[in-house]
Formats: structure tokens, sequence, C-alpha cells
């Protein structure tokens, strides 16, 4: 696991497909269930499960943008014939 201030951690994260960054924060709440970690074990988990988060939320509401184009572009290519 990441220790909090190491760098590149959110650059990791950044890089992450919607799949893999779900499925690690599956692991990070997993992790969090299970307990027995020191309380900044958990701070950094949890952030680290905020990062993920948001990072999946990015990659949904970009896919929701995508298919809201093409939907209007498919609806204009339709008003058009």
């Amino acid at each position: 696991m990441t220790e909090p201030g190491e760098g590149g951690a959110a650059a990791d994260i950044d890089d992450l497909s919607y799949e893999a960054a779900r499925d690690a924060l599956v692991a990070v709440v997993d992790e969090l269930e299970r307990g027995g970690a020191t309380l900044e074990q958990s701070l950094a988990l949890w952030e680290r499960g905020e990062a993920l988060a948001t990072r999946c939320e990015t990659w949904l509401t970009d896919a929701r943008a995508r298919l809201d184009h093409a939907s209007g572009e498919r609806a204009a290519t339709r008003a058009e014939s």
C-alpha cells in the first residue's frame, strides 16, 4: 500500500481504467471492513478510496457524455433525413 505523502499515488490512480479503479476500490473497502489497521493506515486507505471513487465517477461521467453526444448526433441525422 502507498504511504501518505508518497509521490505518484494520485498519478497512478489517474492512469487506471474504470474496471481497475473499481476493483481497487473494492479491495480498499474490504481492507477497511476487516479492521485491524492502525489509525494512520485507515486514514491512508480512506483517502485512497476517495481518490478511487472519484476516478470511477470521472469515468462514468465521461461515458455518459459520450453516450449523450452519440445520441445527439443520431437524432440530428434523423432530423436531416
